[in-house]
Order: C-alpha cells, then structure tokens, then sequence
C-alpha cells in the first residue's frame, strides 16, 4: 500500500513538472510555480521559511519523503532503473555498499563555499531540481516542439488548426551540452546502481540523509523474524540494507518501500523507531566532525569577500570599432548581476516560460560563476512591456516578483543609438522602426539636417525600460545601430508624458 502510495504522487508531481517546462503554449497556468517552489533549494535560496519548515519537519517525521516523491530528479531515476529491470535479460540486483560520506559531505561544504563566493554554477550542476529543469528545457523541450510540429503539420493538412507551428531551436550550445551530460551521467548510475546520484553526490539528500538518521518513521528490522536471506538488500535502490548484520543505515533510505513487499518473513516494517543502543563513541565523533565541518565551512563562505568586475561602457567609435553591448542584461526583477549571482541556481524556469523567447542561457556574459543563469537578448524578440512572467514563476528569489506598474518603471538597461552605422546616415532612408516599437517614448524620430524630409532616431535613455523592441527590430547588421546596455544595477527611470493627440474635425472629404 505505501509503495503504491508513493509510486502514485511521484507520477503525478513528476508529469506535473515536467510538463510545466515543456509547456511551450502555456496551456498551464503560471499558478503552477508552486510545483518549483516546494523543492528544497529554491525554497532555502527564497527564504521560503514556511516551505523549508514543511520539508523539514517531514523529515524528522518520515524520513525522505521529499527525495521519494518530490524531487523530480529522483523520480527520474526511479523511472530508468524500473526500465533497467523490465528490460533486463536476468533479475535485476542490487547488492549493500557502505556510505560514501567523505565525498557526500566534500560536494556539500563545495557546493556551499563556492555559492558565497559567488560562483553558484557549482550549486547549479549538483542542486536536483535545477539539473532537472535544465535536462528538460535543453534537451527535451526541442523535442517536444518538434512532435508539436510535426501534429501541426498533420492537423493543418485536413483543416484542423489546433496546433501552431513553433520555432524549434538549441537556446544554448553549452547548456545543452551540459545537461545532455548530466542526463547521461546520472541515467547511467540509476540504470547500474539506482539512487546512486541521491546518496553520493546530491548535497539536499546528505542535508535530509543526516536529518532522516533522527526521524520517528523509519524503515526497520525485526531481528526476530529475519533470517539473513538477503533479498531485501537486493531490491534496495539506495544499497543501504545490511542484512548480515540487521542494520539499514538511515541516511540513505530514500523511502521507496521496495523492500517491504519482498520480505517473505514479515520482519521488514515502517514503523517508529525505537533506539536500543546508544551510539558508539566512534560514531558520536564522526557526527560531530560533521557538524564541525559545515560549521567550519558556513563561517569560512561567510567571511571571504567577493569582488565582482564591472565593465563600463565604451561609446566612441575607433577606426571600424563599433560600440556594443558590455554589460550584460538581468531578467526583470533580478534587481542586479549580484543579486542574480546569489540566489540563481539555474533551472531554466524563466527561460522555458518566457512568452517572448528573450531570455536564454548565460555563457560568460556574468563570467565563470554566471555560466547558466538568465539573460536577456534581443536578436529573437524583446520583453513584453505589460509581461512579468520570468519574475512570477522564479522559484528562488532571483527574480522578485513584480507588479506591472513596477514592471512599467523598472530600467534594466538603457537604449544606445549608434549614429554612423544608422541607415539613415548610410543609405539617406527613412527608416523609424526603431521608434514605433518604444513603448515608453525613449526613442523619437526628429528632422536630418543631411536630407530633406528624412528624420533620425533620438534617444532619451532616461526613460527607457531595456525592452529591446527598437534593437530586435532594427534592421542594421551584423552590429544594430541602436541597442540596449544593461544596467549592473536595475534603476528606476523617468516617468514620461503621453503626447495628447489633437482631434481634427473634417467638414468634407479631404480629396
């Protein structure tokens, strides 16, 4: 009955999830956020104390509860090892291995050191939740629009519209790269040794493996009706039942009730605990080397300064040197790089539910630490004036959530216009695409005294929001004549006056 319980709510959070970073049409709702805000990193990075307490005091109660049926990376690992077993030519079993504790808790203090110096890409390769983000945007979400694609081919071919054509495109080569690795890395060690991953590398299953050793549910032995035949030990993904010596080793136990249903003595029950023994002295000091080693690691991230690199925007043309972008462009509400920089961890949310395609993968833009994280370009789409989305879904806090009034005065960047190159200057055309698309006025057109009857672009950066309509639209290449400079720091702009349009009355045709 457990098992079932647990196979039946991983199912559905798993699809649940999945789906809403497939969901290229938006056919769920941008309500569904709470499917990323319930992981355990996002929770901790937001401050999502309510979130983190449930988690918790779940533990302390159930053991991994959390690593059974919440966390879609390991759900998905539970997928490939139950198709390792169907597919297998002879019974699938796994065999008791001691815990890989220095390694565990060495990808922990890592994980945590680099992320308070400011280089969350660690964090980012390990943390569950993101990985999995990524593997499905990068990996499977091309897939899925392509089988969109091909329905919307068959559909359109007798009349039916249901489905619409969508670009299918790589957002980032090195993010995909990535996540193809780390989808083979750990489908691998699932379809070899099951929870591997969870038990050796993942650091929110050594936080909950080292609180799972105190919880009042756990999986236990009756030594009384055990026999020693060990078959137990063989269908335990996590290899943590030691039936030579009646002993299941806690920390590891991710729940999944397998065990209970292959015991044919009855001596496996999930039941509260009920210690017999006080710990031995060696094992006390090994906790407590633990508890000194995070401490040591927390104190030493802490008090180790960060410094973050500025670049400064260079606005005079030299020789065929044409001004670009310098500083790259923060996702509305990321407030600055640094703030991006402390609570990001790269699950590629914002990037799979951006409605305009403007937001991919960072490469080096925000240097080594930044490699993964949200950016903002222009050369697809610009950002929706009235859209929040990005700031809505963000589980971690990277992205605070804002109003569309804020939205309306949040600058992230600031438009800059590149006289020389404009085809105004260089073709004597009237051009003005640049001008329709602002929404704020920050881009006007005005009379060029070279033509007669031409006007050229100009720019007030004051009251621009960095929306990159007028560089997504201008037509200059490769370098656009007018573009948007991030702001390392998001400002507020200035408020702008809607021109009155005049009503003109007509007492006849015009012609």
């Amino acid at each position: 009955m457990l098992k079932k319980l647990r196979v039946g709510i991983s199912v559905i959070l798993f699809t649940l999830i999945a789906f809403y970073f497939l969901d290229f049409a938006a056919l769920m709702p941008d309500q569904f956020h709470w499917l990323a805000r319930i992981q355990f990193v996002p929770a901790l990075l937001s401050g999502s104390f309510i979130i983190l307490t449930v988690l918790i005091v779940l533990t302390l109660l159930f053991g991994r509860i959390y690593c059974s049926s919440v966390c879609p990376m390991g759900i998905y690992q539970d997928i490939v090892a139950w198709i390792a077993k169907k597919t297998a030519k002879k019974r699938k079993r796994y065999k008791f291995s001691q815990a890989k504790n220095i390694l565990r808790w060495s990808v922990l203090g890592i994980a945590v050191i680099t992320f308070f110096l400011k280089i969350p890409s660690i964090l980012a390769l390990v943390d569950p939740y993101s990985a999995f983000g990524r593997i499905i945007t990068n990996v499977f979400r091309p897939v899925y629009m392509a089988g969109n694609n091909v329905l919307e081919a068959i559909f359109t071919s007798f009349g039916n519209y249901t489905f619409y054509k969508a670009d299918v495109m790589i957002i980032s080569i090195s993010s995909f790269i990535i996540a193809i690795i780390t989808l083979l890395a750990i489908g691998y060690f699932a379809w070899k040794y099951g929870r591997t991953f969870c038990n050796t590398i993942c650091p929110v299953g050594t936080i909950l493996g080292f609180l799972s050793k105190f919880s009042l549910f756990k999986v236990r032995i009756d030594t009384d009706k055990c026999n020693m035949c060990g078959v137990c030990a063989t269908k335990c993904k996590a290899s943590c039942i030691d039936s030579k010596n009646h002993a299941i080793d806690s920390s590891r136990c991710i729940n999944c009730f397998n065990c209970l249903g292959s015991c044919h003595e009855g001596a496996l029950s999930y039941a509260p605990y009920a210690r017999k023994k006080a710990p031995s002295d060696s094992k006390a000091a090994a906790d407590n080397s633990k508890r000194q080693f995070l401490t040591t690691a927390l104190t030493t991230a802490v008090t180790v300064p960060a410094v973050m690199a500025q670049d400064k925007v260079n606005n005079i043309l030299s020789g065929n040197k044409v001004p670009t972008r310098q500083t790259p462009i923060c996702p509305p509400g990321a407030q600055s790089a640094e703030h991006l920089l402390s609570h990001c961890t790269s699950c590629h949310l914002c990037i799979s539910r951006c409605p305009s395609r403007v937001i991919k993968p960072a490469f080096m833009e925000y240097g080594l630490g930044g490699i993964m994280q949200p950016v903002m370009t222009y050369d697809k789409g610009f950002c929706n004036y009235n859209c929040t989305v990005c700031a809505d879904v963000c589980p971690n806090g990277a992205l605070l959530p804002l109003s569309k009034d804020q939205k309306h005065m949040t600058q992230i960047g600031r438009v800059q216009f590149v006289h020389d190159i404009c085809v105004v200057v260089t073709d004597n055309n009237n051009c003005g695409a640049c001008a329709e698309h602002c929404p704020t006025q920050a881009v006007t057109m005005v009379p060029y005294e070279a033509g007669e009857g031409l006007t050229i672009p100009h720019i007030n950066p004051d009251i621009c929001v960095g929306c990159g309509g007028c560089e997504f639209i201008c037509p200059v290449r490769p370098h656009r004549a007018i573009f948007v400079e991030g702001n390392a720091v998001h400002q507020t702009r200035e408020a702008f006056e809607v021109e009155e349009k005049k009503e003109v009355e007509i007492d006849d045709f015009g012609f």
